[in-house]
């Protein structure tokens, strides 16, 4: 049964999860939400099972994953399901987001929804977990992308989970996120350790990005997911003092060339 996974991921626990989803059911595409930015039209999967998976930003979805819900055309699949990557809650509101979505732009909403706590990433707020921490999170997580991967084969009907915390923060928060998100790369600086690598051009999901004398610049379309933070080699982009002193993450079963890939169209 052929399946496809559309995944967006700005430091790898995404990405990881699709690898491993698509690993576990077989005969499954893997196709990275930021290739399709520069397709105009609908998204149009010739598979009986798709899927997406990205994180939970501000407990909703990035905004790239937003706009590719309204484009996306299930068709005829038999099974659509989401697994969403959080960093401590915040699922339930964007699952049902993106039911939403899909209901309203298309009809048919999710089969199946899943959330999996992993190190949360948003450096600009707090530091990633570290050391025997991160082992326990990513080790409980791969037994829950086990079980999840293991429901999505039999395709069993999984009732999205529900939250009145997380309605009410989706509700207080994720109107900010979304009015904020493009230009909040504001924030970001460059110190005198850049190396000039050109990594976080790369690794940039949005294309937010160039390089001007050798120094990135932001473009202001940003996603927020700090992607460009977490995998500068020497740590030279910073946003705000707090972040020089804090640890830098990326999951360790993906590699940056992977999150390179992301912008690419792998089909």
């Amino acid at each position: 049964m052929k399946t496809v996974i559309y995944s967006f991921s700005g430091t790898g626990n995404s990405l990881a999860a699709a690898k491993k989803i698509a690993a576990a059911l077989g005969e499954t595409e893997l196709v990275p939400i930021a290739s399709l930015e520069d397709t105009a039209g609908s998204v149009l999967p010739a598979a009986e099972r798709i899927g997406i998976v990205c994180p939970v930003y501000f407990s909703g979805l990035p905004l790239m994953v937003a706009s590719f819900a309204e484009r996306l055309e299930p068709g005829s699949a038999q099974y659509l399901f989401a697994v969403l990557t959080h960093g401590g809650g915040g699922e339930s509101a964007a699952l049902r987001q993106l039911d939403s979505i899909l209901r309203q732009r298309k009809g048919r909403g999710l089969d199946a929804g899943f959330g999996v706590m992993m190190p949360g990433n948003y450096i600009m707020m707090y530091e990633s977990p570290m050391g025997q921490k991160q082992q326990e999170i990513l080790a409980k997580a791969d037994e829950e992308i086990a079980a999840i991967a293991a429901s999505v084969s039999r395709m069993e009907k999984v009732a999205l989970p529900s939250s009145l915390i997380n309605r009410i923060l989706y509700m207080l928060i994720y109107p900010w996120f979304r009015s904020h998100a493009r230009t909040d790369d504001k924030k970001f600086s460059v110190t005198d350790a850049c190396i000039s690598c050109g990594t976080c051009v790369e690794v940039c999901p949005a294309k937010n990005i160039g390089l001007v004398d050798k120094k990135p610049v932001w473009k202001h379309r940003c996603e927020l997911c700090c992607s460009c933070i977490h995998t500068c080699p020497v740590k030279a982009i910073q946003a705000g003092a707090r972040t020089e002193k804090w640890g830098r993450y990326r999951n360790p079963d993906v590699t940056v060339a992977e999150l390179k890939m992301q912008k690419k169209d792998t089909s």
